[in-house]
């Protein structure tokens, strides 16, 4: 049986993958260098190219595989050995050692996931996980990804548990006030006894927000992905799939 959608028509790739044609061929590069094309036990029925447009589809749309594999003439079961093949091979690289004049934002953001082992009811009053995000300031490019926390957790836990305060080493880091104590850059407050901020620390604190702006964007435009607003995945899934969705946004910031 034939599918619907296919990389083969330009016209599917950039509403379900958010990449240009050209972005998509240097994405379907990258995975074929990582092994995307080794074969293990039954060959591919799919060429590559599906493959990963198969898996951009599965997060951008949020249906289930069960709706998504006879889009692309496969059945649910070989779609699934798709999605746990490609899905850590999409995954963002590690962060490198910051240049000198480099800046960091990080913040936390909700992803309701029904996998109760990972979250827990959250001030969105959903089951979510809580996952650390740290952007590039200039380049606005997500360079690390937090492993998931129960989203009753806060940030300013949350970021050394989840390990992305390694990746900040060696780099000044804005952060919003959430994450006191933990030597970031963070907004000004009100000491006891202070009724109000010096001008100088009112006009610091513009400064921090304008910035802070960032990666408040950034974390808008990775919700568009449809598959971070009710997580069905099990597991390490939620992580895989921001992973995933992190180096599609990033590719198609680059150009």
């Amino acid at each position: 049986m034939g599918g619907v959608i296919s990389a083969d028509d330009p016209k599917w790739i950039e509403p379900f993958s958010g990449l240009t044609e050209s972005q998509f061929t240097r994405l379907v590069a990258l995975v074929r260098r990582r092994g995307g094309d080794v074969q293990r036990g039954r060959p591919w029925r799919l060429p590559l190219e599906n493959r990963v447009l198969l898996v951009a589809t599965y997060w951008r749309t949020n249906l289930t595989l069960r709706q998504v594999a006879p889009l692309f003439g496969v059945s649910k079961s070989a779609a699934d050995r798709i999605l746990d093949h490609l899905a850590p091979l999409l995954a963002i690289s590690p962060a490198r050692r910051p240049r000198k004049d480099t800046v960091y934002i990080v913040d936390g953001t909700l992803v309701p996931t029904r996998d109760r082992s990972i979250a827990a009811s959250s001030k969105n009053y959903r089951y979510s996980t809580n996952l650390q995000v740290v952007i590039d300031a200039n380049s606005r490019l997500v360079v690390a990804i937090g492993l998931p926390l129960p989203g009753s957790r806060n940030d300013c836990r949350a970021f050394t548990e989840s390990g992305v305060d390694r990746a900040c080493r060696g780099a000044p880091t804005i952060a919003d006030g959430g994450y006191q104590g933990t030597g970031l850059l963070v907004p000004h407050r009100k000491r006891r006894g202070q009724t109000r901020l010096s001008p100088h620390q009112e006009a610091e604190n513009a400064v921090h927000r304008r910035a802070r702006a960032r990666v408040e964007h950034a974390l808008a435009r990775l919700k568009n992905w449809k598959i971070l607003r009710d997580c069905r995945l099990k597991g390490n899934g939620v992580h895989q799939a921001m992973l995933g969705i992190a180096r599609l946004h990033n590719l198609a910031l680059t150009g």
